[in-house]
């Protein structure tokens, strides 16, 4: 066979390849087609990052933070220049914004992705315990927060300051670190904070690690809950404040069973379980406050 009759048929075997058709070629020809069939999505970056993900994945933890928001990146960078965050993971779409995100923030990671340009992003509140608050109070501003309470010495025994960052996320920075958090616990905000210690309950085998602390008008001001290895906290959502709609990814032993729980305590369904690229049984859903729970079991390899 001549050499460039070799390359024609070399061509048309990529050709069809990349269209999804079979070509029929044999010999050297049929050989050097399958070469480059394993080679296809190596120079992609979204190939790259779930392989990363496969042979290095972070630290995972019953539930983890997860923010949905226009301009991800910023959120990355201001995690890293106000908490001393550091990315670990990023997986970029093929429009160069990030799909998903993963960044450490002491014994915590949370996770992040761009909301799609018509969807609404999402707006979490997080506790943040740290050894030295007033030190990361005024890092949080430097990095371009909105102060939304000072740092004053809490009749529980907190020295607390409260800020939002320029995507509407709360954070209450606050030591000295509590015994049994880490150093992010995700903070749910509902109108009607009882019934969502039922759904958590119900949906999740969530339990309550303490007695709720009510106001006098009866709101639950304050309530921590045990979902596996992982707290979340609760606090009514007060009349000033819009709700909070917080984003969680919840990592169980059955994603097919806990969605099933999920949906029979109220959630509404946005995406049923299916077997995920990154390598989990995942399930997508919106409990009836607007809190979304991204449910996953992640899958042998």
């Amino acid at each position: 066979m001549a050499e460039q009759d070799r390359i024609e048929q070399l061509d048309t075997a990529i050709e069809a390849m990349l269209a999804g058709r079979r070509a029929e070629v044999s010999g050297e020809v049929a050989a050097l087609a399958a070469i480059a069939a394993d080679l296809r999505e190596v120079a992609d970056p979204r190939f790259k990052a779930s392989l990363k993900w496969k042979l290095v994945p972070p630290a995972r933890r019953t539930m983890t933070a997860h923010f949905t928001v226009h301009g991800a990146a910023g959120l990355v960078e201001f995690i890293e220049e106000a908490f001393g965050g550091e990315e670990v993971f990023r997986a970029p779409a093929p429009d160069g914004s990030i799909a998903h995100a993963v960044v450490a923030i002491g014994d915590s990671t949370v996770e992040m992705g761009d909301a799609p340009k018509n969807a609404e992003p999402t707006r979490s509140a997080i506790h943040l315990y740290v050894p030295n608050v007033d030190e990361l109070y005024e890092r949080a501003l430097a990095a371009g927060a909105k102060a939304v309470g000072p740092i004053v010495d809490q009749f529980y025994g907190d020295r607390e300051g409260t800020v939002d960052d320029r995507y509407g996320n709360r954070w209450y920075i606050a030591s000295p670190v509590r015994a049994g958090h880490r150093t992010v616990t995700p903070v749910l905000h509902p109108h009607g904070t009882g019934r969502t210690i039922e759904f958590v309950r119900d949906a999740f085998g969530g339990e309550l690690v303490e007695e709720p602390y009510r106001a006098p008008d009866g709101n639950i001001v304050h309530v921590v809950m045990r979902v596996g290895d992982s707290l979340v906290e609760m606090g009514e959502a007060r009349a000033d404040w819009a709700p909070f709609d917080a984003g969680i990814h919840l990592l169980v032993d059955d994603c097919d069973a806990v969605y099933a729980r999920a949906v029979a305590a109220g959630a509404r369904t946005v995406r049923p379980p299916y077997d995920a690229p990154y390598g989990e049984r995942s399930a997508y859903v919106v409990d009836p406050w607007g809190n979304r729970w991204f449910i996953g079991t992640p899958q042998k390899s």
